[in-house]
């Protein structure tokens, strides 16, 4: 843990449960700083501040704010009594509490209590948070009026505040709002873990569709087994007890240096046929039918795909859905959330959202 003091200078950008402001530190450098408003208040131009600056002194990408952790001279006043006992970022002194949708206090609580199927409910499941856009536009290209739950696991941020796409996605109406679960938190639903969060999508939302990653922020340390990733095939194993339809979101990559991620990631390989345990569809982009995006994939990279593909499906549990890429590239591009991945857009690294975009489509034709 890394304490600094800092003044707030100026209000930057701001979304569902976000402030984005300026700080000086210690009355010297200037920095990024982000307060999470729920937790500490509206922060102000002039306010004297705590902040957390260990991930900003290791340069991170996701997680490089300033984290603004209280405002000592005008703390918030109390929240009006509520229901809920679900505590979560638990016993670390931001612990945040709630009310979970499948608790006792609970206005669904006698719809969850014996609940045991969310009975056939297609569910993307992906890696990295950067993908929930792209499936989002994709899905909603095929069924315009569909029902899309997003649920945020704790394999990276906890607070859904962080993610600028649910914020806008949520406000357009393109998904319902996301459901957090496990140790995520913030979400329009709460939940104790994967499961009751399929089952709240499906029973309390009435969802014909739900996306599960991991919240802004991966996790990788170079190593087979060392990375949140493994979430997915936990969460496939979530989707067939509860008799729903897993679609894998396969992760890829045209653009990434990193040999373990070039063509088919090694995430998506160690996830799907050694931590799942049961069946799901795997979506793969199908370039027969020339698209502008699809174009800029060239024939070494296919070729490798090829072959990391063959060896991926001589898992018996995973089914092959070759998915044509024709439209992807106005559907991608008409998003109305920015497409990032690890800081490349989706002309620098178009396979990872073609990939994302045949898997949004695949779910699209089980409903």
């Amino acid at each position: 843990m890394m304490w600094r003091k800092g003044t707030v200078l100026s209000l930057g950008k701001a979304w569902s449960g976000a402030q984005e402001c300026r700080v000086r530190i210690d009355g010297e450098t200037e920095a990024k700083a982000l307060a999470y408003t729920p937790m500490v208040g509206q922060v102000r131009v002039g306010d004297e501040v705590l902040l957390s600056a260990a991930a900003a002194a290791k340069k991170l990408g996701t997680g490089g704010y300033l984290m603004v952790v209280a405002i000592p001279g005008r703390l918030p006043a109390d929240p009006p009594p509520a229901p809920g006992h679900i505590v979560k970022a638990r016993y670390t002194p931001l612990q945040y509490m709630t009310m979970g949708a499948d608790e006792q206090e609970s206005p669904w609580h006698e719809q969850l209590r014996e609940a045991d199927s969310i009975e056939g409910l297609p569910v993307v499941v992906a890696d990295l948070h950067s993908a929930l856009p792209a499936v989002v536009a994709a899905i909603r290209a095929r069924k315009p009026d569909a029902r899309i739950a997003y649920i945020m696991d704790d394999g990276g941020a906890l607070p859904v505040w962080f993610s600028q796409a649910c914020s806008r996605l949520t406000e357009l109406g393109h998904i319902l709002g996301t459901i957090s679960a496990r140790q995520a938190f913030g979400g329009e639903l709460e939940t104790v873990n994967i499961h009751t969060a399929l089952l709240a999508a499906r029973i309390v939302w009435e969802a014909d569709v739900a996306i599960i990653t991991q919240g802004p922020g991966n996790l990788g340390t170079g190593t087979r087994w060392g990375f949140s990733g493994t979430g997915v095939g936990e969460a496939v194993n979530a989707v067939n007890a509860l008799e729903g339809a897993a679609i894998a979101l396969l992760r890829m990559s045209n653009a990434d240096a990193r040999e373990r991620h070039v063509g088919l990631s090694h995430h998506s390989v160690t996830a799907l046929t050694r931590v799942a345990l049961s069946p799901a569809t795997c979506a793969v982009p199908d370039f027969a039918e020339q698209d502008e995006l699809s174009g800029l994939i060239d024939a070494p990279m296919r070729a490798l795909l090829d072959h990391q593909l063959s060896e991926l499906f001589s898992c018996e549990r995973l089914a092959r859905a070759d998915v044509s890429t024709a439209g992807l590239s106005r559907t991608l591009s008409d998003s109305p959330v920015g497409l990032r991945t690890m800081g490349r857009g989706l002309r620098e690294d178009p396979l990872a959202f073609l990939a994302a975009g045949v898997a949004g489509y695949a779910a699209a034709e089980l409903f």
